[in-house]
């Protein structure tokens, strides 16, 4: 890290990847929070997969919008390999998401995503409050399909 990152920051904003912290959200995912905004619920992450990671039963409670820099997001609407841009609506939902390689992508949320368990139940909201949280050391999240709890 080469200078502090305000992710909430308001106005202008201009970060390197390098200056987010990473944070791991289960096995193999790291994100980097590079901004939210609790005035709209809008937040941008940058995420790492490494191969194997999943994503656990989803569905998007805002619309989310990402672009894969690298390797292959593959998830139940099908696949999206380096060079992809993906738009997810409000309501969409999620069994799985998973990589089988390393794999980078910018991803664009415009409010929550709650994460659910194999009943079906949510287990948390991913939402601009719970990255903030986040990135303030408050919790530790997993948000793969092989997760049992959340801290």
């Amino acid at each position: 890290m080469t200078m502090d990152h305000d992710a909430g920051k308001t106005g202008d904003l201009i970060v390197n990847i390098a200056d987010a912290r990473a944070h791991q959200l289960g096995q193999g995912t790291t994100i980097r929070l590079l901004r939210y905004s609790e005035e709209t619920g809008d937040w941008v992450l940058w995420v790492e997969m490494q191969p194997g990671a999943t994503f656990a039963p989803h569905w998007h409670l805002g619309h989310g919008q990402y672009f894969v820099t690298k390797g292959e997001l593959i998830y139940d609407v099908g696949s999206a390999p380096a060079g992809t841009y993906g738009y997810e609506p409000i309501g969409s939902r999620h069994a799985e998401a998973r990589c089988d390689e390393v794999t980078e992508y910018l991803f664009m949320g415009h409010g929550a995503v709650a994460f659910t368990d194999a009943a079906g139940e949510v287990r948390f909201i991913l939402n601009h409050e719970f990255l903030r949280d986040l990135d303030r050391g408050l919790h530790q999240p997993d948000i793969s399909n092989d997760a049992r709890e959340v801290a």
